[in-house]
């Protein structure tokens, strides 16, 4: 298995990698991933079955892995309440060359990135209620303060916990504590990304230690932390 070597641009909500892809394990996150490359690169399921293309788009929570990589591709992760993660999911068969294999992953033809990440900056929450678009505005705030309590955050919105919870995973299409995750493993990635060892970064970002985000990242994409220590942190993508 191999690291990445190459930039990383990191967003509320957005990730997007460029560089050389090395293999994963197999693994799920509960963002939504589009990855592109100019050549093959091959994609496996939970089943065994793989595939070889140029593009790909994996749902959220669908085990998956790199077979093969590639010496030079474009990866986006989108947090799940981007309107473009939402088409997405909601209609990926929209794709050219659709392949679907065991209802899990879906490959297609070139995709247009500009796009995506512009549009993965306009989140779809006008008609989203008002708590869970407060909510939202507030955590990163709260993360960067220690512990999220759910509750802080149900009693700054003006609801019972238990009807922000419901809201929350109905609109962001995500639980609140693996959304939190999402938040948590992005902001570690660019603290160890940025020069600070992996137990600063951990710690940093809310793990309990360096073990507990080691575990959570080979969860979530297939790799450990140390993967992303090559890679250079940018304000803007490079190209059109």
């Amino acid at each position: 298995m191999t690291g990445w070597i190459g930039t990383m641009l990191l967003r509320p909500g957005l990730m997007v990698l460029t560089g050389e892809v090395g293999t994963t394990a197999l693994h799920a996150h509960h963002t939504v991933q589009i990855m592109q490359s100019e050549s093959a690169f091959r994609i496996g399921d939970a089943h065994g079955s793989t595939a070889s293309c140029r593009a790909a788009v994996i749902p959220p929570n669908t085990s998956h892995r790199v077979v093969e990589g590639t010496a030079s591709a474009t990866l986006i992760h989108l947090a799940p309440e981007a309107a473009v993660a939402t088409a997405l999911c909601r209609d990926p068969a929209d794709a050219v060359d659709v392949w679907v294999r065991h209802g899990a992953m879906f490959s297609c033809g070139p995709i247009g990135m500009t796009a995506l990440v512009t549009g993965a900056g306009e989140p779809g929450r006008s008609a989203w209620h008002p708590a869970v678009r407060r909510s939202l505005a507030d955590l990163p705030g709260l993360l960067a303060d220690g512990p999220v309590r759910f509750g802080e955050l149900a009693h700054r919105a003006g609801l019972s916990e238990s009807r922000l919870a419901h809201l929350f995973s109905a609109e962001v299409g995500l639980p609140f504590r693996a959304y939190v995750r999402w938040l948590r493993m992005q902001h570690a990635i660019r603290l160890f990304a940025a020069g600070r060892t992996l137990t600063e970064a951990a710690h940093g970002a809310g793990f309990a230690d360096s073990a507990h985000l080691n575990r959570v990242c080979h969860s979530m994409f297939g790799a450990a932390p140390s993967h992303f220590g090559q890679l250079r942190l940018v304000d803007e993508l490079d190209g059109p």
